[in-house]
């Protein structure tokens, strides 16, 4: 006498508890990263704790005159003060919140606008595809800079022009790589399916092309972040970016910039923040296009 067949089709699923595969696997990705990935990583990671934690870690407030104008480093003011007599450490702190903050939200807002327009672009082609590719190319012939200090001379300097006209000038870079990259997966045939299923645009574009996509997206942020974040830097150095008295690197080389003749180097100090910050993250993002790549390291 043969058994009877289980019966399946009453059985009970257990629930599938979390996949926390991801955490291992990126934390083995992270011990095998280069010394420069985790250079890069070390100096990111300090620039935004002092960042969040600028009150609580600067001696003294943003704007706040403490003492003489040019006091000597040492004593009551490690790195001495600047021209009006603000301790230059808490500027230098407060200063990495208010740069660091505003590249940041101004290469999201980047990101947001080019990034859109290059999906619609690739997804719907033909005139619109057309229109929006003209209109960035009208926009990147001319000289970001320039183009940034002559409409913040129109607009004025106050904090959201800076965020809404570099975002606007550096999206049609995020245009360009997006609308690349995305055509090469349009033409796919799983896109194709999601067409004829009768998917909408916003899902093709969120759940088919975009996951695709990402690792350059988040590759290009990184480099793009350096752009803006120099981009402002240079605008404040210039007397149109962030305007005094917030804490700003850039307008902070600007107003100590004569101690260089007396041989001061307390100006290198902003400077050597910006550049220290720069080659930080280049070094991730190298590190990450190259683990995203697919190419193995020669042993």
């Amino acid at each position: 006498m043969s058994a009877e067949p289980a019966d399946v089709s009453n059985a009970v699923t257990e629930p599938v508890p979390p996949h926390w595969s991801s955490l291992p696997a990126a934390w083995r990705a992270l011990k095998r990263a280069p010394p420069s990935a985790w250079f890069g990583l070390v100096v990111i990671a300090i620039y935004l704790v002092f960042a969040i934690f600028a009150p609580l870690i600067a001696p003294y407030g943003e704007a706040e005159i403490v003492g003489g104008a040019y006091e000597e480093w040492g004593g009551d003011y490690l790195l001495g003060t600047d021209q009006l007599g603000r301790d230059l450490l808490s500027r230098l702190i407060f200063g990495a919140r208010n740069t660091i903050g505003i590249a940041v939200l101004t290469t999201t807002l980047s990101f947001m606008i080019g990034g859109v327009l290059g999906l619609f672009a690739a997804i719907l082609g033909g005139w619109i595809d057309q229109l929006l590719a003209r209109a960035v190319d009208i926009l990147m012939a001319i000289p970001q800079l320039i183009f940034a200090l002559m409409l913040l001379s129109i607009f004025g300097s106050s904090i959201i022009n800076l965020v809404l006209i570099i975002a606007v000038l550096d999206s049609t870079r995020v245009f360009r790589l997006t609308r690349a990259v995305a055509m090469n997966v349009v033409v796919l045939d799983f896109v194709e399916a999601a067409r004829l299923q009768g998917e909408r645009l916003g899902w093709i574009m969120t759940r088919e092309i975009l996951p695709n996509i990402l690792p350059p997206l988040v590759a290009e942020f990184g480099l793009r972040f350096c752009f803006v974040f120099l981009t402002i830097a240079a605008l404040s150095f210039l007397g149109l970016g962030i305007q005094p008295p917030t804490a700003d690197w850039g307008s902070m080389v600007r107003e100590n910039a004569t101690l260089i003749n007396y041989g001061d180097v307390t100006p290198l100090l902003p400077a050597g923040a910006i550049a220290l910050l720069t080659v930080a993250v280049n070094f991730v993002v190298d590190w990450f296009l190259h683990k995203t790549s697919g190419l193995r390291d020669e042993r």
